[in-house]
């Protein structure tokens, strides 16, 4: 970005943030804020079928995706809107948090939690024509077993012994008994997920290039994919579910670029983007030509703090941080005036958040921000620090300069390419302070790779053995109760530690036109395809 359009976005922003605190001082609302909220939970899960009429059969559906998918091997960690499409998954994650059968038949425990036994439907075939049999399952558990980097390595490597114990059968024995072990079978692909089955045919043919090369027991079937272009997939004729897929097919193209995104929504080009960010979806809700599928969901877009690095090895600094950021100032610089404010780990519709979390976050208090820090340069320390995030997210880095400025901190802003900041800074864990998303659906094991020890994107080393503790109670118990209670005191602990500032929930999408019907969803945006049609006109 030239110098003098940089310069000029850091004075609109320090503007917007000084109106704010002289409304805030005032007494009133800040004037840039003032109008509706128009962003609001709406059909998270989907439409309901029930009032969408009679499927009808017939037509592709073309979706516009923020990026491009990077492979379909369920062992390689990368996100991919497309994977369901192919494989479907054995388990579902249902609103209340459940993990129901799906592809599989059943899923049950004897014992509490340590011996699970998984039933197949009779008669699924994949794609290849070959059975999806207990074998099968086992071969592909297998892989994520022996595969380190695979992100549903750390819940495989629970399973002290798998049997296939007839061909529609497989028990699984685990080294600790484990509550929450369906919904490893029912996680999005980025999670992580025992749930997507390759045919082992298709792996003894493709080897470690299966990647390119899926074939599963899905609603459809990759036939063509020319990369940073579009992907083809066509309806799976021998598909389990009588009937379905409706499509005949889905293409998606890769659309990184979010106004561009957008448009081609607008301009009729695709008939659903995936939407990643809060432009997009503050755009759509005023359209009355689209339709939105949205929900916060838990975690969401957040700072970390370092703490095992100074300043923020140090919980007054760590408080300063979050007490000197006004959300109405954020909202303004970041958020197109939509935040959908955060202030703990899990949205507090769920039963998993607890009221006492949100009061023990601190609230936006400039006074109290700046004494923290005089506090913390008394005691020798040096506030100045370097924030780091990526290059779409400049008018974050100069809202958390601006309002450490104003606390009297010096911040040194960063920027990087999108895939340089995910390896090169956030994995590598060299920052003080960095930006960062990490949205989920369910607290396991969505939670715990935030904030438990060594958990997968804990890029702030955070570490309280309470918290590990309560983490594995949690996901070991088939109580719901105690689960709940496990969640809502890791919370809690959370935000007395305050290893994280939460600046709002995700704005993770599903904008469609009106046409699109059947939409059957996860809140973070993974598709089930086979129930979704096309209107025809």
């Amino acid at each position: 970005m030239p110098v003098r359009a940089r310069t000029s976005r850091t004075i609109a922003v320090v503007a917007a943030l000084c109106a704010a605190l002289v409304a805030t001082a005032c007494g009133s609302a800040n004037p840039a804020a003032e109008g509706p909220q128009r962003v609001h939970l709406v059909d998270p899960y989907g439409g309901d079928p029930a009032k969408e009429g009679d499927p009808q059969r017939g037509g592709t559906l073309v979706i516009g995706n923020d990026r491009e998918i990077i492979s379909f091997d369920p062992t390689r960690q990368n996100a991919n809107l497309a994977a369901l499409g192919v494989y479907d998954s054995l388990l579902k994650l249902m609103p209340d948090g459940s993990a129901q059968p799906y592809l599989a038949k059943s899923m049950s425990t004897s014992d509490d939690g340590t011996t699970w036994t998984l039933g197949l439907r009779e008669g699924v075939r994949f794609s290849d024509g070959t059975p999806l049999d207990a074998n099968a399952v086992v071969v592909n558990t297998q892989r994520h077993i022996d595969k380190a980097a695979s992100p549903a390595h750390v819940y495989a490597m629970q399973i002290a012994s798998m049997t296939a114990v007839d061909p529609l059968t497989v028990r699984f024995t685990l080294k600790a008994p484990l509550g929450d072990f369906p919904t490893v079978f029912a996680q999005p692909l980025s999670s992580g997920t025992l749930g997507m089955i390759i045919s082992p045919a298709a792996l003894t043919r493709y080897g470690d290039d299966i990647g390119n090369h899926p074939v599963g027991a899905g609603p459809f079937v990759l036939t063509s994919w020319v990369r940073d272009n579009k992907m083809e997939l066509v309806r799976n004729p021998d598909y389990w579910q009588q009937g379905k897929p409706y499509l005949d097919g889905v293409e998606i193209r890769p659309l990184p670029d979010t106004d561009s995104r957008y448009t081609t929504m607008t301009n009729g080009d695709v008939d659903m983007i995936n939407g990643g960010f809060n432009q997009e979806l503050v755009r759509a809700f005023t359209n009355p030509d689209l339709r939105v599928y949205y929900g916060p969901g838990s975690g969401g877009v957040l700072n970390y703090f370092n703490v095992t690095k100074a300043p923020f090895d140090d919980p007054r600094m760590r408080a300063a941080a979050v007490a000197a950021m006004d959300p109405q100032a954020l909202g303004a610089s970041f958020f197109s005036n939509q935040l959908v404010a955060a202030d703990s780990l899990f949205d507090g519709s769920t039963r998993w958040h607890t009221p006492a979390a949100s009061d023990a976050y601190p609230r936006y208090d400039q006074a109290r921000a700046k004494d923290l820090v005089a506090q913390y340069v008394a005691s020798g320390g040096d506030p100045t620090f370097s924030y780091f995030t990526d290059r779409s997210s400049v008018p974050l880095g100069e809202f958390v300069q601006a309002s450490m400025a104003a606390v009297g901190v010096t911040v040194h802003v960063q920027y990087f390419d999108l895939a340089q900041f995910a390896g090169n800074v956030l994995q590598a864990g060299d920052f003080q302070m960095a930006s960062g998303l990490s949205a989920f659906d369910h607290p396991f094991p969505g939670a715990g790779r935030i904030v438990q020890t060594g958990g997968s994107v804990n890029y702030g080393k955070y570490s309280n053995p309470q918290v590990d503790t309560l983490l594995a109670d949690a996901a070991a118990t088939t109580d719901p109760d105690r689960r709940a209670s496990d969640y809502q005191q890791v919370e809690l602990a959370v935000n007395k530690d305050l290893p994280i500032q939460w600046l709002s929930r995700s704005y993770l999408s599903t904008i469609t036109k009106p046409s699109v019907k059947g939409v059957d969803r996860y809140v973070t945006r993974d598709l089930y395809f086979a129930g979704m049609w096309k209107e025809q006109s």
